[in-house]
């Protein structure tokens, strides 16, 4: 079932970056739902799958959502910073594209699929099979690889953003390095979703994968804004 999960997961990392996009969120769906269903077939329960905790997940989601917006209006407020917010994925839309991101693509597409398919299905299968290190080792290691076609998009799309995570100027931008660097902090944020996940249910990550994703699109554009008004 694991390698059977595995192969889900590529095909709709595929599906949702390079050949149909927009159709993330029916996608997204269907794969959840395979996981879900192949982890209740390898005997995992909804508890194990972190489906609990909903009350401590939520105000531990919610804290942390306020702190990315935090983070993100003094990374905005400051010159220093602010060029990581420019996007092009998030400022080349319109508003009505952009909302659909933020509030469709981003929490269907994206964050459903990785916080249910990585830290529910694929943790708990892993987990009954290996121990939670292992779990949490192997499902950060492959949402680290899941960023790869992620990781092409964003080194064209925000150059200073690409940078940092590459850790040279964008002037000699690598971008096998800026997927190296991605597939890398990924990982490491999936070790950190993972121990959210145990601790206080999938909701706790939940909230903060959508928190700074969805906000990601919404202070590219106070950026540029701020950028215009020099």
């Amino acid at each position: 079932m694991i390698l059977r999960s595995v192969a889900v997961l590529a095909a709709a990392n595929v599906m949702n970056n390079k050949v149909a996009p927009r159709m993330g969120p029916l996608t997204s769906a269907l794969a959840t739902a395979a996981l879900v269903a192949m982890a209740r077939r390898s005997g995992a329960t909804w508890e194990e799958m972190g489906f609990e905790h909903g009350r401590r997940g939520a105000v531990t989601g919610g804290v942390l959502a306020g702190a990315v917006a935090a983070v993100y209006t003094a990374g905005v407020a400051l010159p220093r910073t602010r060029p990581l917010f420019h996007d092009e994925r998030a400022l080349s839309l319109s508003r009505a594209r952009l909302l659909e991101e933020a509030l469709v693509q981003v929490p269907l597409a994206t964050v459903l699929l990785e916080e249910v398919g990585f830290r529910g299905a694929l943790y708990a299968m892993l987990r009954r099979r290996h121990g939670t290190a292992a779990a949490t080792a192997l499902s950060s290691a492959l949402f680290g690889l899941w960023h790869i076609l992620p990781a092409v998009d964003m080194a064209r799309a925000n150059p200073a953003l690409g940078a940092l995570t590459a850790g040279e100027s964008p002037a000699r931008l690598d971008t096998a390095r800026v997927v190296a660097g991605s597939v890398v902090s990924t990982a490491a944020a999936g070790v950190l979703f993972c121990e959210l996940r145990r601790r206080r249910g999938l909701l706790a990550p939940v909230m903060l994968h959508l928190s700074t994703n969805s906000l990601g699109y919404f202070f590219a554009r106070i950026a540029a804004k701020k950028d215009d008004k020099k």
